[in-house]
């Protein structure tokens, strides 16, 4: 229990370190994704308090003041952000928490030669020298014809999302090599990403319901397991501070990136990926009522069986039917790359690898 105290302690200071104790004004800004018209990035700009000498510069202590100081930050408000992109420019101002939301449209068109194009963040201080940043946003190439969306938490690896004790150790003690990918789910995901050409390079993006803390986790873990790893991975800013002790609803961030990765490429069907533990078939479900001709599949993996469980995405299945999008309870990879080859969404050799990486 010690060791899980101090990894948890640990991954809660991780944001804080960047600033080597110096504290001052912080633009934290998250990647972005758009298409060829318009892109959207977010983030948030604040104040954190500096560490004083006597604090040490590692161990729990300085776990300890770090987590301190995270909870005592604030936002600022009002604050005026300019970003550029490429020779794209607009400005935004934050809200009263110090976030900001860019939608930015592309009046002058970015390299092709590329999907990754690099943002600067730029904000003027009264008094203080200005505070620059920098973030990635991905643009799917023109060749691409299907969007992918995926949960993270036990659907592309093992948390345990029903048991809220184990899904912490999973998901703050276990080092990236340690934690347990699903069988066939890597193949699987480069199947989608390739399609039934072979050359589709379609995105595939990702929602999870962990906190900012453990990007850099979840990076080391879709490569080491070579998994396709998405243009962004959009994970709840759970927000817990001393005045909003409680986070975000999960469900309630899921509906609302999905919506916004929806927007930005209007024109691609989409495939939705989760498991049965948690919201996902309620929150995609939601999803194909509202973009009924536009949801090829939607794939939730099974991870308990739970007779009212089942009946409840039954009933789902049945209700979204009459849109010609199938919802599939499936126990493996595999079932769900069986399915995918009949829709013509990857090719045989893919199915072929996802069957061979799922044998025992």
């Amino acid at each position: 229990m010690s060791g899980f105290l101090r990894r948890l302690l640990s991954i809660a200071a991780r944001p804080m370190r960047r600033d080597r104790g110096r504290g001052g004004y912080v633009v934290h800004p998250y990647r972005g994704y758009g298409s060829r018209h318009e892109v959207f990035l977010m983030g948030r700009v604040f104040r954190q308090a500096a560490l004083g000498e006597v604090i040490p510069r590692y161990g729990m202590l300085r776990d300890l003041a770090d987590i301190l100081r995270r909870l005592v930050r604030h936002g600022l408000p009002e604050a005026t952000v300019e970003v550029t992109l490429g020779e794209n420019v607009t400005t935004v101002t934050t809200d009263r928490d110090g976030y900001f939301d860019v939608h930015m449209p592309l009046e002058a068109p970015l390299p092709r030669d590329s999907a990754w194009h690099h943002a600067e963040l730029h904000v003027v201080l009264p008094g203080v020298e200005p505070v620059q940043s920098f973030t990635e946003v991905y643009i799917p190439p023109a060749e691409a014809d299907l969007l992918v969306i995926s949960d993270i938490d036990d659907t592309v690896m093992y948390t345990g999302v029903a048991n809220k004790l184990r899904m912490l150790h999973r998901l703050f003690v276990k080092r990236a090599h340690q934690r347990m990918a699903f069988p066939g789910v890597a193949a699987f995901y480069q199947a989608l990403h390739v399609g039934s050409s072979g050359t589709a390079k379609r995105p595939i993006l990702y929602v999870s319901r962990g906190p900012w803390s453990i990007y850099e986790m979840l990076e080391e873990f879709f490569q080491l397991n070579r998994i396709p790893v998405g243009p962004i991975l959009f994970l709840r800013e759970w927000g817990i501070s001393l005045r909003k002790p409680w986070p975000r609803r999960a469900e309630d961030h899921k509906y609302d990136m999905i919506q916004h990765m929806l927007s930005m490429r209007d024109e691609l069907p989409c495939v939705l990926i989760g498991d049965s533990g948690q919201h996902d078939p309620e929150v995609y479900a939601r999803i194909v009522h509202e973009h009924p001709e536009r949801i090829r599949a939607v794939y939730i993996r099974r991870v308990e069986r739970r007779p009212e469980r089942e009946r409840a995405i039954d009933v789902l299945r049945e209700e979204i039917r009459h849109t010609g999008c199938d919802l599939v309870l499936a126990d493996d990879s595999l079932a769900m790359a069986e399915h995918a080859f009949t829709q013509g969404l990857i090719a045989e050799e893919g199915l072929e690898r996802v069957s061979q990486a799922s044998r025992p």
